[in-house]
């Protein structure tokens, strides 16, 4: 898409204090937060608004598939804030807290998840199991062959691109810009090899204080144009979209090897059961997790096996048909982790990516931090662990 035939885009100005590359949920959640604080933003993308990973995945905020530790700490962080936006400010972004339910298939499954539940209680997320009449309560079309399952009522959704639609107003009633179709190609260094401006397909835009890395799966390239490399890869899914079907599930449903597809290491790729309604009345059914590059075309065997673990769990979708699917590409780490604050080989940038599938949930408890740092006060939520040094001599695949 380019800025001629695209959505509203602002001219690129010859200078801004701080130049946000991406404008996906993340950049605009950062460039709305700093824009309100007062700070002269810009963000610019190569094609436009939420043209990324933003429009391709569920919106899902969730808590329930974070590790005990440091990402679930972000991830409750990020989740309180979230409730409060969609409470206070977003009324039109379709947010909802439905819960999630996590199912086990087998006994060895039921035995691991529970493991995982108590650790994630005993952090604060509150996890319920349910086994039995109490299970087909919640879930009635639910397989009944399945062990248990634990539910969490704190996970929820948003639609992701109306989210990121009132983002983009909030930067520009605030006096920043969004400026579609600008490609950053390269950078411009001072005499001490400070970063000075950027250089992009609709322009020159000198840089005041900051570069905010938020491109998303193109952070890699972008970081290794920056002078500060960070292994971030594109990893690719694929959603399923059913016909309208009223009520199969109010929630959020998946099977717990999802959470292995996740957060495991670098094997040839993964496909899990998600299930959860939209507003609209359809479906949306997931997951795949595979290394591709940038590979659009979707795989048939791989939406096969999505609809087929889907029909597991949920028999009654084996008469329903799907209208489309599709794919998008997650921000991926070697650790699964995002990458957070400032780089120490460019005290200028400040990364703001890497999150995987999880951007949208954690878009807030982000901003709030890269905000702070661009203020420069102590952040208030703790980004330690996500530095990009714990990736020093790695690039992306």
């Amino acid at each position: 898409m380019s800025a001629a035939t695209g959505p509203r885009t602002d001219d690129l100005p010859a200078s801004a204090q701080v130049v946000i590359v991406g404008a996906g949920i993340i950049g605009c959640f950062v460039g709305a937060e700093l824009a309100r604080a007062g700070a002269e933003v810009c963000v610019v993308d190569r094609a436009g608004p939420a043209a990324g990973s933003s429009s391709s995945g569920e919106g899902n905020l969730l808590a329930s598939d974070k590790l005990p530790g440091p990402d679930l700490a972000f991830a409750l962080e990020s989740l309180s804030r979230w409730r409060r936006l969609g409470e206070e400010l977003f009324a039109r972004i379709e947010y909802r807290e439905k819960g999630g339910l996590v199912v086990a298939r087998t006994e060895q499954d039921w035995q691991a998840l529970s493991e995982l539940a108590e650790r994630q209680r005993r952090q604060g997320l509150e996890a319920r199991p349910l086994e039995g009449e109490e299970l087909w309560a919640l879930e009635p079309l639910l397989d009944r062959s399945v062990r248990g399952a634990y539910f969490y009522p704190g996970d929820a959704q948003v639609q992701p691109m109306l989210a990121v639609r009132a983002l983009v107003a909030a930067i520009r009633r605030h006096g920043g810009r969004v400026v579609a179709g600008a490609e950053v190609r390269a950078a411009e260094r001072g005499r001490g090899g400070e970063l000075t401006a950027l250089l992009t397909t609709r322009g020159r835009v000198a840089v005041g204080t900051h570069v905010v890395n938020a491109a998303g799966a193109w952070a890699g390239a972008l970081s290794g144009l920056l002078g500060c490399p960070i292994p971030v890869s594109p990893r690719r899914g694929h959603v399923l979209v059913t016909e309208p079907v009223g009520s199969v599930t109010e929630h959020k449903v998946y099977e717990s090897g999802y959470l292995g597809s996740v957060h495991d290491g670098d094997g040839e790729g993964s496909v899990s059961a998600v299930v959860e309604s939209t507003a609209a009345g359809t479906m949306l059914l997931g997951s795949s997790r595979e290394f591709v590059g940038f590979e659009r075309s979707p795989s048939l065997p791989v939406m096969r096996a999505i609809a087929a673990r889907a029909i597991a769990l949920f028999p009654g979708l084996a008469g329903v048909r799907l209208m489309r699917g599709y794919v998008g590409f997650r921000p991926a780490t070697p650790d699964r982790l995002p990458v957070l604050g400032a780089d120490e080989r460019a005290p200028s940038v400040l990364h703001a990516t890497g999150h995987e599938g999880a951007g949208v949930g954690l878009a807030p408890a982000t901003a709030a931090a890269i905000a702070d740092l661009v203020l420069g006060r102590a952040p208030g939520v703790d980004v330690g662990a996500f530095s990009a040094a714990r990736f020093a001599g790695q690039a992306a695949r």
